[in-house]
């Protein structure tokens, strides 16, 4: 069964759309498959087998931790995003990990020398790689941007537009969003203090910008944020 859906997963990603069915098949066998629980680890980046991560259902976030302990959420990985070792060089400096956010997950991986290897022997699907790399290094970089040039509440903006971007829902003329972030979560990702990221969306609610619970976000009008 997880052999089905293994091959299902792989063959409809975009990355490996350059691949014949022959070679989907062989690329099964070095596929690993996990299904995950709301609030578990996937990895940490000091692991000593690095992996590559391809995530197939669910969404899931990487925590950069300090040298003094704080935590930072770096990326919100979703529904066809990969994660782990990208750069296909295991990085013993940094220290980050992966934790679920949604009830469950479903993520393919692959070890990073058996990855190398596929790369070096199919050219297109390396050309390929590198360019979702390169967007989702660029998409990482923008953000980073936007931290520095800009005020908490322009940046708490800026999300829930990207957010309802991805995966909010057209309601006659609301966005709905599943929430599976924690304010703390959207704390973290725009960089500020709990206080300040609820303050700010206590604010928007009063507004009437949102209706905010744990459950969802509702956007009443987009173009108010």
């Amino acid at each position: 069964m997880y052999e089905d859906l293994k091959y299902w997963y792989l063959r409809d990603h975009k990355l490996f759309r350059t691949l014949s069915f022959g070679q989907i098949k062989q690329l099964c066998i070095i596929t690993g498959f996990k299904k995950a629980q709301k609030g578990e680890i996937i990895y940490f980046s000091a692991s000593d087998l690095p992996r590559i991560f391809l995530l197939k259902k669910g969404n899931i976030k990487i925590v950069a931790v300090d040298e003094d302990g704080n935590e930072t959420i770096k990326d919100i990985i979703q529904k066809g995003d990969l994660f782990g070792e990208l750069t296909l060089e295991a990085d013993i400096q940094s220290n980050e990990y992966a934790k679920v956010l949604s009830d469950d997950v479903a993520i393919c991986s692959f070890l990073m020398s058996d990855f190398e290897n596929l790369l070096l022997r199919n050219p297109s699907l390396a050309l390929s790689y590198t360019k979702f790399v390169g967007l989702k290094m660029k998409r990482i970089k923008n953000s980073y941007s936007n931290l520095i040039s800009k005020d908490a509440k322009t940046r708490l903006f800026q999300f829930l537009k990207d957010w309802a971007e991805k995966e909010g829902k057209q309601v006659e003329n609301k966005v709905v969003i599943e929430n599976y972030l924690t304010q703390n979560d959207i704390a973290q990702i725009i960089c500020t203090s709990r206080q300040t990221a609820t303050h700010l969306l206590n604010e928007m609610e009063t507004n009437g910008t949102i209706v905010y619970s744990r459950k969802e976000i509702i956007i009443t009008d987009i173009s108010k944020i």
